[in-house]
């Protein structure tokens, strides 16, 4: 036996001589019948084809208008599809939060496009107003989705599966023959077998109702769910997240501590509590860094390590030793640490011209290309006799080259061939102003560069180990290098809630995609010559086929128990329909 899906939809051919003038006529019973069998089967709203005669929209009527769109499912997904495209800047333009390093390097190379970025938010993509605008139309657009349905699907859970259609072989999968065996028999086996397939059942006088599949629209609902919570996990990480960046010198004696003031820059949410800020702190004892050399991919990074002490609660506890790598952060508290960045510094020691320390330890210096040709100043003041200040202007080459076209540049990004290339200014620094100026940029509108005897600027190249004097008998040491980590010391709460909403999302959208509603009945009465006469039919209304076998293998089980008469005719006693699916 075989089953046979089609449309299900009955049509009728207009009596003959009608127009438009014609009277309308109406559906036919088993057509009533039919669109009954379906009703329930989706939670969308029906269309009503009468003739709607639309009122002028008033203010509140364009109001309702307008909520509607903005809770259809539509604008919905559009919305989605936006805040996915907002998303991307932040992967390709660096953010202020995370990277503040590169952005002032971005602001050094390309002045004129920073400032157009800064306008328009694009160093924080996650925290600007129109990305807040379209998460949060989302969010309103998604609970606005959510409610109806949820409550049309919860109608459905509490109600029945309609009754068996008059008509049966109009539906879209069908089957019937004849059968010695009682209706009470048939029917009593038909619920077992419905009822072992996790069909609910609606049994009435002589016909079996059953469905299954609700829980495809409770995945969907699950799904949606879960980006309302996603949402409200990235909301929270908004408002009450904390986040800084600490530049550390490694091997230094200057350390870290969770407070405000030890940052080199921190941005918080608006509701973050200074109060609540975890009491630790960390010193960067050792950095680990690694790059190919061999081959097309000569330079590039391989592997970063930090190895950090710290201590936690109290300053004189005992300290433990932790590290941290590139996206394995270490977790203090509440509170996480990343390593973002790492570069080179050079130990520097500035004596006056009678001998006395005026400066000296490591000094930051910033890389500008792969292979970490890094730029830095040195701001020494109050060390020459008249109180003028000086300033150190330097290029730093880890493994050192020299040509007619760069100059002095590093060919590799590892400590090969350590150089340090510096130039100097003495006049006013500009520290004493009160006005806050970057530690990497020297401003040198009131300084003059040093000359030499032959008026020519003074600049020179060192290796570890040199001492250079300046004109005015100041001397610089090229002590040496060490590496430096820049860390994001980052307290961002709603990530759990983000990652197990996440997961909630994916197991909605699998119950939505593989699980099918299905609606099945059998009938079962006495015909006209005392046999049996037992009909199964299938509704679907889930994209995909299968409909025709499920209903062909709900057909071969109810034979076992109501086998086909052996007098039947075979023309009436065994009409089936041909599965198309």
């Amino acid at each position: 036996m075989t089953i046979e899906t089609h449309s299900g939809k009955p049509h009728s051919e207009p009596p003959p001589g009608t127009g438009e003038s014609a009277e309308r006529v109406p559906p036919a019973a088993d057509a009533v019948d039919v669109q009954h069998a379906d009703a329930g089967m989706s939670t969308a709203p029906r269309a009503d084809h009468d003739d709607i005669v639309q009122p002028k929209l008033g203010p509140g009527g364009w109001a309702r208008w307008a909520w509607r769109q903005l809770t259809s499912m539509r604008v919905a997904l559009i919305l989605l599809l936006f805040l996915s495209l907002a998303a991307i800047p932040g992967s390709l333009i660096p953010q202020r939060p995370v990277s503040p390093i590169k952005v002032n390097q971005m602001f050094r190379d390309h002045p004129t496009r920073a400032k157009i970025y800064d306008k328009l938010d694009l160093f924080n993509v996650f925290g600007s107003w129109w990305f807040a605008a379209i998460y949060l139309l989302l969010f309103v657009s998604l609970v606005g989705c959510i409610v109806p349905r949820a409550w049309a699907h919860a109608k459905v859970l509490r109600g029945r599966p309609p009754k068996a259609p008059r008509n049966m072989d109009r539906l879209p999968a069908y089957a019937s023959w004849e059968t010695d065996a009682a209706p009470d028999a048939v029917l009593e086996a038909a619920r077992a077998t419905l009822k072992g397939r996790r069909f609910r059942l609606s049994p009435s006088a002589d016909s079996v109702a059953a469905e299954k599949g609700y829980l495809r629209e409770t995945g969907n609902l699950i799904f949606h769910v879960a980006l309302v919570f996603v949402l409200l996990a990235f909301l929270l990480g908004t408002v009450y997240k904390g986040s800084g960046n600490k530049i550390l010198v490694e091997g230094g004696n200057e350390g870290f501590a969770n407070s405000l003031t030890q940052y080199d820059d921190f941005q918080s949410g608006p509701w973050f509590d200074t109060k609540n800020m975890e009491p630790f702190g960390f010193k960067l004892t050792k950095l680990d860094q690694t790059f190919e050399r061999l081959g097309t991919q000569r330079g590039a990074a391989r592997g970063f390590e930090a190895t950090i002490s710290y201590w936690q609660g109290d300053p004189d506890s005992a300290t433990k030793s932790g590290k941290i790598k590139v996206n394995e952060p270490l977790t203090i508290g509440g509170t996480r640490v990343y390593l973002l960045a790492t570069g080179y510094a050079p130990d520097v020691t500035v004596t006056d011209a009678k001998g006395k320390v005026a400066f000296s330890g490591p000094v930051v210096f910033l890389p500008q290309d792969g292979n970490r040709t890094s730029t830095g100043v040195i701001k020494v003041p109050d060390v020459s006799k008249d109180l003028q200040q000086i300033g150190f202007d330097g290029i730093f080459t880890p493994t050192t080259a020299v040509d007619a076209v760069r100059g002095w540049h590093s060919i590799f990004p590892a400590l090969d061939d350590p150089s340090l290339i510096i130039t100097a200014f003495h006049g006013s620094l500009g520290v004493d102003a009160g006005v806050p100026q970057s530690i990497y940029r020297l401003d040198t509108d009131r300084m003059e560069q040093y000359k030499k005897a032959d008026g020519q600027p003074w600049a020179v190249g060192m290796r570890p180990g040199d001492v250079q004097t300046l004109p005015d008998g100041t001397q610089i040491r090229f002590n040496g290098v060490k590496p430096w980590a820049n860390f994001q010391v980052s307290k961002e709460p709603g990530k759990e809630l983000a990652l197990y909403s996440v997961g909630a999302a994916i197991v909605g959208l699998v119950l939505s995609l593989f699980i099918r509603r299905r609606r099945m009945w059998v009938r079962a009465v006495a015909g006209p010559d005392g046999r049996t006469v037992v009909e199964v039919a299938g509704l679907t209304r889930t994209e995909g086929g299968g409909l025709g076998q499920e209903v062909q293998a709900l057909v071969d089980d109810l034979r076992a128990s109501a086998p086909v008469a052996e007098t039947a005719d075979a023309a009436g006693a065994d009409t089936t329909k041909k599965d198309e699916e």
